[in-house]
C-alpha cells in the first residue's frame, strides 16, 4: 500500500512509516504542493497511491467519483504528527481490509 500525504500532513510520515507503507511519498516530493486536487487526484489514481488528507475535498471527490484512488480521511481535527502515526499504526489492519474489499473508495479515520 501505497501512501500519498496531502500537503496538511507532515512529509516526515513517509520515513516514519516506510515500514508499513512502502513506496509512500508526500505531495512535496511530486512537486504537486501546490497543484489543484485534480492533478493530485489523477498523479493518484494513475500511480496507485492511496490519498491521505485531513480535509474533506478528497472525501468528497471521492463520494462523487468513487474510486480509484482510495481516499483515508483523518477526522481528528488539529493533531499532532505522532497522533497520526500512532492512527495510521492503529488501523493499519482496518486500511488493509479497506483497499482489499474495494467495496467503497473512502475510509474515515478518527
Amino acid at each position: 500500500m501505497k501512501l500519498l500525504f496531502d500537503q496538511n500532513i507532515s512529509p516526515k510520515l513517509v520515513d516514519t512509516l516506510a515500514d508499513l507503507f512502502p513506496d509512500s511519498i508526500h505531495v512535496k516530493e511530486t512537486e504537486l504542493d501546490k497543484a489543484l486536487d485534480i492533478d493530485i487526484w489523477n498523479f493518484a489514481k494513475n500511480n496507485d497511491y492511496i490519498i491521505i488528507s485531513k480535509d474533506a475535498d478528497f472525501a468528497e471527490r471521492s463520494l462523487l467519483f468513487g474510486y480509484p484512488p482510495f481516499v483515508l480521511w483523518i477526522r481528528r481535527g488539529n493533531c499532532s504528527t505522532g497522533d497520526i502515526i500512532r492512527i495510521l499504526k492503529q488501523n493499519f489492519d482496518l486500511i488493509k481490509s479497506f483497499v482489499e474489499a474495494k467495496q467503497s473508495g473512502l475510509l474515515n479515520i478518527y
